[in-house]
């Protein structure tokens, strides 16, 4: 939780004046606030004052020396309950609103002063208050008086309730804390003391616990048996004072404890259970908290203090916002605010069960939907309508919030409907179809007397179930033979329309279960809001149903486009008919629509005024029957009469008079004779019966049942009351019946006496023979004679059916037969042919067919013919019922085949239309029709289909020429899609291309282009953008010629017609700046004048213009915009014009726009570039004087040229600069004219010329006349006895200057022979660097042997060491011995540096060792370890299997340890048991045999090695024999038992892997029991590998075993593969009572207990066995040893291993099998 201060409401005092008390209404609305001047002031919500008043003393004639102890709000936020300290409390009436008028509505008078004060929210009658004696009372606010809860002997010091409202909880000063409740017996929980506090509990509250504070710095949380849950302790902090006060936030997950400048917080985790402590609040100079008061909503905490400051802070653990609209305040983990941005409205979203809101959506801006884990809260911001579920979904929901009162979610397949603010689930159901149009629901719309909630949904797409959710039964499940595609309950949900996919719309009454189809064709329906009017419209018809009820008077009238939608307010009901282009409302006939209204309010006067008004039309009529029936059913029947009268019913109108007048005239006693009237006015006669009945009118219920000429049910009346006559009426009506000729009647008279035979006798009489066949069969009269005359009446009638079953009792089958063949009823006469004439059967079966087929029961008739043989009858009656599947199937075994053929052709065009494209094409190619498929798959856009059928029956040609002219047809018709798909298919796409131009669709022939010519993509870009450019579509053009990346052509066409604009665009989005400027330079140019200084000065291109006009010759129009240029920009184009003058000839004109540039100097260049020296020294001296002396450079450079070199030195001279006259000397390598001039005119540059000279030649050193001249100079020097110069020159000679590296070698040994004969001062270093010369070149020898002669014996053992020549470097040591050990040390780093370990490790073994390590090369390594020592040996070898553990190839590891040798020490130890594991758990063969000998010689080396080693070569053993024995057919029944024996150590290898190899080898050596327990066991175990569940396991089958249950599962399955075969094996056995599914077992050696067999101890006795080293099997009496090992075996294994084997499979040594003893 995070407070931070929002705003001060009351600032702090110069002196003490304490807050003592604080409180906020429950509506969030108002905050109070009592001060030390008995004074209360109210605030609203964001801390303005809106109010105050002052309170009163509890004798008014005392003074005011109280103080006002504590405040409290009632639960409906209209009162507020005020403790004083002078012994009173009173209650004031506030109201909602502010400005009501305040009144005390309570005053509850104490004996004792009153310490604190709580109003329970789930008390709205009672306050609760403790006083100063110890008294815990409650204030009855009805009855104005208070009762003591509980007495205690201690002061109440605190005061609390609980969340919910139902108990409190106080403290008093002897530091008891006390319970009560409210519900006493209700909660469970115990009343009474609750806890002792450490200290007196000044403060107390209660939220998710209760929390006491006090003096002694401690807080202590209490749970709900009062017992410490935490406690914080602060007695050593200094700074801490006493707390004072507690508050709890609303949802009692967050608290706060004030005490002096500070405040502490404390939140409670949900997933810990614990409360934990929030960083601590300090308020500097905030002083002693004395009152806090935390809003309802939890977003605000007040606190007051000791100076009568009131601080409001905001209160959230975080704060965000939803899409920009929302904000989200957590003010607990239970409890969100959420609060729309735009209008500031909030609601309070918060988990009744306390759990912790997750997640929070809004839909649609009004709908919000919050997850909890165990809940889902939703809500409706409009109605502030919240509720909250219990719900366990997995996120997948999805919410549909269409209906306004309820929000459907969708789950799984699951809809559940919940109410907005009630928390449960109104209803639930199953359907798949979440359309809102499939799904009605409606919730107490209409005025109704009862809880009316419905919903009417979609089970499947043909079936609707409409459900009540009140009491969840099926009120109609509705089967339609159209998939329904739209369904809407009426308001009051006593009607259903819904429209199928043929847009046929029907009614459904719920109340009579009827259905009626309104319309044949309907394309909009909607109920009309707030009523039962419906309206529809069918084509071009608007079709009104003002009464329902009756819906066949129905109101139409033409319309104009499609309706859109039914809008009803301010007493006017419009139906909006969009006519295309504008939108049209037709009004409805309002008064009609009210009349339905009024007939649900059930206020008849008005519904008569509305009736009244209206002319006599269907509907009225309709409305004027819909009210008489209501009015009868509710007794009205003055009102009935009126409406019968409208509707011309004169009888029913006389009959309600005369009934009206009667009830006029009769005595409330008599009031049952109308409503027996009405009910037979209703023809409810048995209620009319009942209510007579019931008042003992037995005659005049009898008299209306003869009135309506029901003697029966007079007679049944008199009978059921013992009438005295009754005789009398049953013999007169019996004779009546006889005279009257109705013997039927006499027949069921004498029935109903019991008289068989005259009734029968009167129904034949009375011509109803089937009567008395019933009654003769019913009784079970044998009398031939009756049975006969009824068998001939039966005939005579035409009931042959029923004759012919008895002539067949009669025994005479041909009357029978033929009676049957008459009525058509051929069952009955082919189930007694069966048995009397066979050979009638088929000729019956054929009848039977054809008697159906002429009653239009073609699907009956189908295995009639069957049966009968007539298999083409059978076939043509399938087609005609359209059972296509028994068809084919009758037609595909016909023999031969192609006498269907007649069938086939209609076969393939029932399946081309259903679409079955195979069949269909099955058929047409049985048909010889090919043809036809093919048109069917063009049809049906099947191209690749069509084209392979074409292919398999035409050639190519034909196929080709079929498909261009289907697709010319198709062209021709406009379908250019089906068009192109034919040209593609036959590989034309030139001729779709075509198409697409001939049609103009560009982008579908660029398509193509693309996808079939990409090379001609640009050129047909280009051609289609010249083509629209011609057609003056200019856009499309352009985009063609951008799209041919020919920008230019489209920049050319918009110039071209003067439409710069676009081609300025153009330009600027694909030329570039070049291009954009040239544009704009057209655009100006067309303009001219001030436009076109206007426009470039836009576009910021002025400048840029004249620059493009000057660059294109345009000068007029360049000087005509310069005018508006700078005046820099006007020297600019004089210059660019004097060039272009210049390029043109015109050498004046240039230097006179040259001078005007301002640019003299480029005058005088022209004139130098045509040497016209007089006219350029003429320039320079009138304009640029100093650049004369340039004039006459360049005249000396061209008499240079000419070879008039003394030419050239004078103007040099004249120009003062010889210099450069000496710089062409060099440049022309004329070094002796050089050096001449220099020497009469630039003496001083003498010596560096030579200098310079010197490295001239140097630098041609590499070319034979080079070389030949410095080596001249160099003799020269050597003849003059200048040897240093000499030296130098030599040494001249370098790379890369020189190439010849023997040359150079020459010429450098040359300079140390006269360094060392000549220089000796200069000796070592001329050596040095023709040493290190002589290195840089590759001569590595000669440099040694110069070395050697400085004797510089260090560095001539490196350059012999450089070339391999360790022999000569072998000499140098010879000469200088010191340097042995340094030539050594070269010798091993030069091995380690070409990685030659096979050499180093001769030299250093070591290092050779680490080398071959580093390298990977481990066998040699190895081999090469072996050979320096053991120690060297394991040493590398722990190294490597260290390395191949590391890389997983623990096989590797342990073969390469046995082949070098087992080592016992602590590492290797390790080591070993690793690699046992890792094999153990991997299970190959190489890796189980090579750590058997690892552990063997391990063993055999430490024979008292843990037994962890000896364990796990026993596994091995049995492992690797095992492995052996299964590649052995003999010694299948071996590995079986090996395998079994292994199960014990399923710690040790993979327990599926085990239980899948026992059963595997198991069921090979045919120990199937064992197989099966095995196997079963091993999917057991794959099962809870795959779900991650151990505890999915049960271990009855190897319960009082040593194969051990807990074990560690691995976490993939090791057969996977094999899964579901053995699954399948398992299965099959599972069945089969010959196999037991148990383990064997055997008797215990010891105590003769059954156990399991392969057990080694007996769980009885805790005998214990040796294991066999041949199965793992536990020894038994007949043990062997072998005769090297001592290893024992049961006799049996042994002697069958060793009569194949001939060797001990321990120690491998030869044994034999043995036989006696």
């Amino acid at each position: 939780m995070q407070i931070r201060h929002l705003k001060s409401i009351v600032s702090a005092g110069e002196s003490p004046s304490r807050v003592s008390a604080s409180a906020w209404s429950m509506n969030n609305q108002k905050l109070a606030v009592a001060g030390a001047d008995r004074v209360i002031t109210l605030y609203d919500e964001t801390g303005e004052r809106k109010d105050r008043f002052s309170t009163k003393p509890a004798d008014p004639k005392s003074a005011k020396s109280y103080y006002i102890c504590s405040l409290a709000f009632s639960p409906d936020s209209t009162k507020l309950a005020v403790a004083q300290s002078d012994c009173v409390v009173f209650v004031y009436k506030l109201g909602l609103e502010w400005g009501e008028k305040k009144s005390i509505c309570n005053k509850l008078i104490q004996t004792a002063e009153i310490t604190c004060l709580s109003w329970p929210k789930e008390q709205p009658n009672a306050v609760v208050f403790g006083m100063m004696d110890g008294k815990v009372r409650v204030g009855n606010l009805k009855t104005n008086k208070a009762a003591t809860l509980y007495q205690t002997e201690s002061c109440v010091v605190s005061v609390s309730s609980s969340l919910d409202g139902n108990a409190i909880i106080t403290g008093h000063l002897d530091g008891s804390i006390n319970r009560f409740f409210f519900d006493d017996g209700i909660s469970g929980a115990s009343q009474g003391k609750f806890a002792t506090h450490t200290c007196v509990p000044n403060a107390i509250g209660w939220g998710e616990h209760v929390i006491a504070a006090g003096s002694d710095k401690c807080v202590v949380f209490y749970n709900n048996d009062g017992r410490v849950l935490q406690d914080f302790d602060y007695s050593r902090d200094e700074e801490e004072q006493e707390f004072t006060v507690i508050e709890f936030s609303p949802s009692g997950q967050s608290v706060v404890v004030g005490s002096f400048n500070r405040f502490h917080i404390y939140n409670f985790s949900i997933a810990k259970r614990t409360w934990e402590e929030a960083p601590l609040k300090i308020i500097d100079n905030f002083y002693t908290v004395t009152s806090l008061a935390w809003k309802p909503d939890g977003s605000r905490l007040i606190a007051g203090n000791m100076c009568g400051a009131v601080e409001m802070f905001d209160c959230c653990l975080r704060r965000s916002r939803y899409k920009g609209k929302f904000e989200f305040t957590y003010v607990s983990p239970s409890q969100v605010i959420v609060k729309r941005l735009s209008t500031g409205s909030r609601i309070v979203l918060k988990s009744h069960y306390g759990y912790e809101i997750q997640k929070v959506n809004i839909f649609q801006d009004q709908f919000l939907i919050a997850n909890t884990p165990d809940t889902l809260l939703m809500g409706d911001l409009a109605s502030c309508k919240l509720s909250e579920i219990p719900w366990h979904g997995e996120g997948n929901e999805k919410f549909h919030f269409e209906n306004a009162n309820v929000c459907m979610v969708f789950n799984a397949g699951e809809l559940s409907l919940i109410e907005y603010g009630v928390n449960e689930i109104l209803g639930s159901c199953r359907t798949e179809h979440m359309n809102p149009h499939l799904i009605s629901v409606r919730l107490n719309e209409r005025k109704s007397e009862k809880d009316v909630k419905r919903i009417a949904y979609l089970i499947d797409l043909q079936t609707i179930h409409v459900m009540d959710l009140v009491s969840g039964l099926n009120l109609a499940a509705i089967s339609h033979d159209a998939k329904v595609d739209w369904l809407e309950l009426s308001g009051k949900a006593n009607k259903l329309l819904f429209r199928d996919r043929r847009q046929q719309l029907h009614l459904y009454d719920l109340a009579t279960q009827n259905r009626t189809t309104l319309l044949h064709y309907c394309s909009y329906v909607q109920w009309v809001p707030d009523s039962d009017v419906v309206v529809a419209q069918s084509r071009n018809n608007l079709c009104i149903w003002y009464a329902i009820d009756s819906p066949e008077r129905v109101t139409m009238f033409p319309i104009k486009g499609d309706v859109e939608d039914i809008e009803r307010e301010g007493g006017k009901t419009e139906v909006v008919v969009d006519e295309g282009v504008n939108t049209v409302s037709y009004t409805l006939d309002e008064s009609l629509i009210e009349f339905g209204t009024a007939l649900d309010d059930k206020d008849y006067e008005r519904a008569i005024v509305l009736l009244e008004t209206l002319e006599t039309t269907p509907e009225s009529q309709a409305m004027w029957k819909s009210l008489s029936a209501v009015a009868l059913h509710d007794e009205k029947i003055m009102i009935a009469q009126r409406c019968f009268s409208a509707l011309g019913d004169v009888a029913m109108a006389r009959y309600l008079g005369n009934l009206s007048d009667k009830v006029e005239s009769m005595d409330g006693e008599s009031a049952y004779l109308v409503r027996a009237r009405l009910a037979v006015l209703d023809k409810q006669f048995n209620l009319a019966e009942s209510i007579l009945l019931e008042n003992g009118k037995i005659d005049d219920c009898m008299k209306m049942y003869q009135e309506m000429h029901k003697w029966d049910k007079s007679i049944k009346v008199a009978e059921f009351k013992n009438h005295a006559d009754l005789d009398h009426m049953k013999k007169n009506y019996f004779q009546w019946l006889i005279d009257s000729g109705q013997e039927d009647k006499a027949g069921e008279l004498k029935e109903e006496e019991g008289e068989i035979i005259p009734a029968i006798n009167l129904y034949l009489k009375g011509g109803m023979p089937a009567r008395a066949a019933f009654l003769l069969n019913k009784s079970g009269l044998k009398n031939v004679d009756i049975m006969e005359r009824v068998a001939s009446a039966l005939f005579k009638s035409g009931l042959f059916e029923k004759a012919g079953e008895l002539f067949e009792k009669l025994d005479s089958c041909d009357r029978a037969l033929d009676a049957y063949k008459r009525g058509k009823a051929f069952r009955a006469a082919v189930e007694l042919s069966r048995s009397m004439y066979p050979q009638q059967v088929i000729v019956l079966e054929e009848q039977w067919g054809d008697h159906l087929v002429s009653q239009k029961q073609m699907d009956a008739a189908i295995n009639h013919y069957i049966e009968a043989g007539k298999s083409f009858k059978a076939i043509e009656a399938a087609i005609a019922a359209k059972q296509w599947k028994k068809a084919v199937g009758i037609v595909d075994c016909l023999d031969p085949p192609e006498s269907g053929k007649p069938y086939f052709l209609e076969l393939a065009k029932h399946f081309a239309s259903v679409p079955d494209y195979p069949l269909a094409e099955k058929y047409y190619v049985a048909a010889n029709k090919p043809q036809e498929a093919v048109d069917m798959y063009t049809k049906a856009n099947k191209w690749e289909k069509a084209h392979t059928l074409a292919t398999s029956f035409m050639n190519p040609e034909e196929v080709a020429f079929l498909y261009v002219s289907q697709a010319k047809e198709m062209e021709a018709a406009g379908k250019l899609k089906e068009a192109e798909k034919l040209y593609l298919t036959v590989r034309e796409p030139d001729l779709a291309i075509n198409m697409y131009k001939n049609h103009k669709h560009y982008d579908q022939m660029i398509r193509l282009v693309t996808s079939y010519h990409k090379e001609l993509l640009t050129e047909t870009h280009l051609y289609l953008g010249k083509t629209l450019e011609t057609e003056g579509n200019f856009k499309l053009a352009e985009q063609h010629y951008v799209e041919g990346k020919d920008w230019k052509a489209a920049i050319n066409m918009y110039c071209a017609n003067n439409m710069y604009e676009d081609a300025y665009r153009v330009a600027k989005s694909y030329g570039g700046s070049n291009s954009t400027k040239q544009v704009a330079y057209l655009w100006a140019r067309s303009l001219g004048g001030e436009s076109a200084v206007k426009l470039l000065t836009k576009f910021g291109l002025l400048e840029a213009a004249i620059d493009f006009a000057t660059e294109n010759g345009a000068f007029d129009f360049a000087f005509e915009l310069s005018r508006f240029a700078d005046k820099f920009k006007l020297s600019d184009i004089h210059y660019k014009h004097a060039m272009f003058l210049e390029d043109e000839g015109k050498l004046k004109d240039a230097e006179s726009a040259f001078i005007l540039a301002g640019k003299p100097k480029e005058a005088i260049l022209m004139y130098i570039h045509t040497e016209n020296w007089a006219e350029a020294l003429h320039v320079a001296e009138t304009y640029e004087p100093s650049s004369a002396p340039d004039v006459l450079i360049s005249q000396a450079k061209v008499a240079y040229d000419r070879k008039d070199y003394g030419a050239m030195e004078t103007l040099m001279l004249r120009a003062q600069r010889p210099d450069l006259a000496l710089k062409l000397y060099k440049d022309s390598d004329m070094w002796k004219e050089c050096l001449q001039f220099a020497k009469q005119h630039a003496p001083n540059r003498v010596a560096d010329l030579h200098e310079e000279y010197n490295r001239v030649l140097t630098s041609r050193a590499n070319s034979s006349g080079g070389k030949e001249e410095i080596l001249q100079s160099i003799r020269v020097l050597e003849q003059q006895k200048d040897f240093t110069r000499a030296i130098d020159l030599y040494l001249k000679f370098n790379v890369p200057q020189v190439t010849d590296v023997d040359f150079l070698e020459q010429v450098w040994e040359k300079a140390a022979e006269l360094a060392m004969k000549f220089v000796p001062d200069r000796g070592q270093e001329v050596v040095t660097t023709v040493c290190s010369r002589l290195i840089g070149i590759k001569k590595f020898e000669q440099a040694a042997e110069f070395y050697m002669s400085v004797e510089m014996y260090r560095d001539a053992i490196d350059c012999f060491a450089r070339v391999g020549l360790w022999d000569k470097a072998k000499e140098v040591v010879n000469i200088a011995p010191r340097f042995g050990e340094y030539l050594e040390n070269t010798y091993i780093s030069h091995l380690k540096t070409q990685q030659n370990a096979d050499a180093l490790v001769n030299v250093d073994a070591t290092a050779g060792l680490d080398l071959f390590a580093q390298r990977g090369e481990w066998d040699k390594c190895l081999e090469k370890a072996s050979g320096v020592g053991p120690e060297v040996m394991h040493k590398y070898l722990t190294i490597y299997s260290v390395n191949l553990i590391k890389g997983e190839n623990y096989d590797l590891a342990a073969q390469t340890i046995v082949k070098y040798g087992v080592q016992q020490n602590s590492t290797n130890l390790d080591i070993y048991l690793r690699l046992t594991r890792e094999i153990l758990h991997r299970g190959s063969f190489q890796g189980l045999s090579a750590v058997r000998d690892l552990l063997f010689k391990l063993i055999a080396i430490s024979p008292n090695i843990k037994d962890t080693f000896q364990k796990y070569l026993f596994i091995v053993h049995i492992l690797t024999l095992r492995n052996y024995c299964a590649k052995k057919r003999e010694l299948a029944f071996l590995a079986a038992r090996q395998s079994i024996s292994l199960l014990r150590y399923i710690g040790d290898i993979p327990p599926d892997r085990a239980f899948y190899e026992a059963g595997h080898f198991s069921k090979l050596a045919g120990i199937n029991n064992m197989a099966f327990v095995c196997w079963n066991r091993y999917l057991d175990i794959s099962d809870a590998i795959e779900e991650g569940d151990a505890s999915l396991l049960e271990n009855s089958d190897f319960a009082n075993t040593d194969v051990p249950f807990d074990v560690e599962l691995p976490t993939e399955n090791s057969n996977e593969k094999q899964r579901d075969t053995v699954r399948d094996w398992v299965l099959q056995v599972s069945l089969d009572q010959k196999i037991k599914q148990e383990v064997d077992r055997r008797n215990c050696d010891d105590c003769g207990t059954r156990i399991y067999d392969a057990s080694l101890s007996c769980f009885n006795c805790r005998h214990t066995s040796e294991a066999c080293i041949i199965t793992g099997y536990p020894i038994s009496r007949n043990k062997v040893k072998c005769s090297n090992c001592n290893k024992c075996a049961n006799k049996d294994d042994w002697n069958k291993f060793t009569m194949i084997e001939r060797v001990c499979p321990w120690c491998g040594t030869n044994q034999q099998p043995v036989f006696l003893g």
